[in-house]
């Protein structure tokens, strides 16, 4: 027999001899499968319970303290708003022009409350008591190079203000406000512009001419000076350093604002619009700009002597005082307009607060109201409806849809009601004979506007307020409601 064949004895007896021995070793494999199982269990629960603090707990507490530091810097934030006296004024003004230009200075600047300097190419006469910003002379500009023979070399002086200004070291000066000395400041709505932006960061914040032809020349990037620019504090301190270099580079350009872009330039700073500041390079009657101000507040009104007196019967000065009076009730609401209908009438109705009122015959919609009129000429004296840059209407020849404007004659706040009350009487001029049969507007001597001040108007998304014509028990009087738009309500034709 072959070894191989040989009875193994555990193999005699199959069901006898192996079924104790399986069984002994399947008890102790169960066993250790258990022992390692449960310790792997427990592995498992330490190590999500671990990952569990170390992942989550740290972001639930940064998250916590981020919302109280959130809180914090919101209220520090606000307690910190930018206000009048974080801002010096830098005007450029010439000695030739001084006793006619100061008047739309006293017009806006209150010494008690601003600090301002007004930086003259020679010496004039001042008198304290006027309350004007104190005068100092530009420093010499002969070194600089200045080759455009279009131009004057003033304009060097004048682009070196925000520098000049700086080195004096006034204290808590957040920014710095470039106008010239025929341009008027509606304080408070520059304040609200002002403080959307971090004046410790690199902001350039102005707007463009209103005419196609001088952005093309100039520049679509550059706030134009006559209708104000600011410049943040950060952003002053970096210009100082370099701007006398830079002016040597540019020899050619030709103002005051175009060489200040070219240093906006070489920072890398671009120009933030805020199209409230108004250049207004446009000759004639402002009336069709101001009757449909675009939706944003209203900050600088510019080149004051070149066009008509905003308000008819009275001399440019007193055209603004009359201004001034809104002005001081609602500076937020200020010349915005508002456009409803009398729908019984088949009335068209435009108010632009404290400024004008105008009622059309017939139906218009918002979409064309708000365009302005073209009551204006360009800045090469032409009607040309292509040298703006923005959209205009025509001012209209049919007979019938002549608009009757009623000017503001004066205003005040009601205690009892909390409500501004102004008024607005009928620019008495001829209108042309009209054939529809419809009730006319000319039966009209006055209108009274109601409307709540609304100091927080910016502070939500911009949008055009509502007007609603109310019940008049007076003859020759309409009586409108201006303010918040209500839940659902529109200027539906």
């Amino acid at each position: 027999m072959k070894d191989s064949e040989k009875l193994n004895p555990t193999l005699v007896n199959p069901t006898t001899q192996q079924r104790p021995s399986h069984s002994h070793s399947a008890k102790i494999m169960l066993w250790l499968i258990l022992a390692v199982s449960l310790t792997y269990f427990i592995y498992t629960l330490k190590l999500v319970s671990t990952s569990s603090n170390c992942n989550h707990g740290p972001f639930s507490i940064n998250h916590h303290s981020s919302s109280i530091n959130a809180a914090n810097s919101t209220t520090i934030s606000s307690s910190k708003r930018t206000e009048l006296r974080h801002v010096v004024f830098g005007i450029a003004a010439s000695s030739k022009l001084w006793e006619q230009r100061k008047n739309y200075i006293k017009l806006w600047y209150n010494e008690k409350k601003m600090r301002g300097i007004v930086w003259m190419d020679d010496n004039v006469k001042t008198n304290p008591n006027e309350g004007l910003p104190p005068v100092k002379i530009s420093t010499d500009t002969s070194n600089f190079p200045y080759t455009n023979k279009q131009g004057h070399r003033s304009a060097i002086r004048i682009s070196r203000i925000v520098s000049e200004t700086l080195r004096l070291g006034l204290k808590d000066v957040r920014w710095f406000v470039m106008g010239d000395d025929d341009t008027v400041f509606v304080t408070n709505n520059l304040i609200r512009v002002l403080n959307k932006y971090d004046h410790k960061q690199f902001y350039y914040i102005g707007s463009l001419s209103e005419s196609h032809l001088q952005n093309i020349y100039f520049s679509y990037g550059m706030a134009y000076g006559g209708g104000g620019f600011a410049i943040s504090y950060g952003l002053a301190k970096a210009l100082v350093k370099m701007q006398d270099r830079c002016i040597h580079r540019y020899p050619g350009l030709y103002g005051s604002d175009d060489r200040m872009q070219a240093c906006m330039a070489e920072l890398g700073v671009p120009l933030t619009k805020e199209i409230g500041f108004h250049q207004y390079d446009v000759y004639g009657n402002l009336f069709g700009l101001l009757a449909a101000h675009p939706v944003t507040p209203l900050v600088s009104l510019h080149h004051l002597d070149v066009v008509e007196p905003i308000f008819p019967n009275a001399t440019r000065v007193e055209a603004l005082q009359r201004l001034t009076i809104p002005m001081k009730l609602d500076s937020a609401g200020l010349i915005q307009q508002s456009i409803c209908y009398d729908k019984e009438k088949r009335w068209t109705i435009s108010v632009s607060w404290g400024f004008a009122v105008q009622i059309f015959r017939g139906i218009f919609s918002p979409r064309e109201i708000e365009m302005p009129s073209r009551t204006f000429l360009n800045w090469y004296r032409r009607a040309d409806y292509t040298a703006y840059a923005f959209n205009t209407r025509p001012v209209t020849r049919h007979p019938c849809q002549k608009p009757f404007v009623f000017y503001l004659s004066k205003a005040k706040f009601n205690s009892t009601i909390q409500q501004t009350v102004s008024e607005y009487e009928k620019h008495r001029v001829p209108h042309p004979e009209c054939r529809w049969k419809m009730a006319n507007p000319s039966a009209l001597d006055k209108v009274v506007v109601y409307k709540k001040p609304d100091p927080h108007l910016w502070d939500r998304a911009p949008r055009r307020n509502c007007c609603r014509v109310m019940k008049s028990n007076k003859k020759g009087r309409m009586v409108i409601n201006v303010g918040i738009c209500k839940d659902g309500e529109v200027s539906e034709p």
